[in-house]
């Protein structure tokens, strides 16, 4: 008789909400190979994805193909699922009654927030082609009461009006200049007392513990143009210059966090 170990049951059974091998699928079939590049992107300080042959940039090759969506979808769904777990159960929800989730993708930390907090309500905000997918999982869960699928672009649309404004993965994508806009989009929605929570792998302020969050800015260097990894002192520093009045961190799983700015 053969069974999986129960780690593996629980992370490595698609079937489960808690899978992640859809990370570890898109690591083997996008990722594995522009790694092979390291040295080149850390001599030239240049992505080394498909946008290095001339081909689409990342996020225009992933949401110009269903499938490509899909296993971005699963993968990042994969890596933050325990995160949203977490902060759905530790977060002080008593305050709050309306969430929106910047860059929702398929909407999976707005239903661990509904399952967790009953009297909460949330909007999943990312672009037209991710609606399909997020609306598809939700109405798996039965919550399309509870989470309403928002279509929009976070770059040119106003946030929609919320309690609380979350990004998990969403930050660590750009360069400064595009942080600090999308820090000052989220104090604008919120009311006065809202929180702007950013889930990400905070790396520690003198960058010498968190090996996994310095690993990702790397990871954000073959990927991305300007994207990168920071700290709490660079969140707070940004979140006050946007008008937050108080900053603090929460720890989620592993070497993942929850910065959180109070309007």
């Amino acid at each position: 008789m053969y069974r999986n170990a129960e780690d593996s049951d629980l992370f490595l059974d698609k079937n489960k909400p808690s899978y992640m091998g859809g990370m570890l699928e898109m690591c083997n079939n996008r990722l594995y190979p522009f790694w092979t590049d390291l040295e080149e992107g850390l001599k030239t300080g240049l992505p080394q994805n498909e946008s290095k042959t001339g081909e689409k940039t990342l996020f225009e090759a992933i949401y110009t193909n269903e499938d490509k969506i899909r296993e971005f979808v699963n993968a990042m769904a994969g890596v933050s699922m325990g995160n949203f777990m977490v902060f759905a159960k530790q977060f002080d929800f008593s305050n709050y009654k309306t969430l929106c989730d910047i860059g929702g993708s398929g909407g999976h930390l707005s239903a661990q927030v509904v399952l967790n907090n009953k009297h909460m309500q949330c909007i999943s905000f990312d672009l037209p082609p991710v609606s399909p997918v997020a609306q598809e999982n939700v109405a798996k869960m039965a919550l399309d009461d509870k989470i309403r699928i928002e279509s929009g672009d976070f770059f040119t649309d106003d946030f929609p009006k919320a309690d609380i404004i979350t990004m998990g993965m969403i930050l660590h994508d750009w360069g400064t200049t595009h942080k600090k806009m999308l820090i000052k989009k989220a104090y604008e929605a919120l009311p006065k007392g809202g929180a702007f929570v950013v889930i990400e792998n905070i790396i520690d302020d003198n960058r010498s513990e968190n090996a996994f969050g310095l690993l990702m800015s790397l990871n954000m260097l073959i990927e991305t143009t300007e994207g990168y990894d920071f700290t709490l002192a660079d969140f707070d520093e940004w979140a006050k210059e946007a008008g937050f009045v108080s900053t603090s961190l929460m720890a989620l799983t592993g070497p993942s966090s929850a910065a959180i700015a109070i309007k």
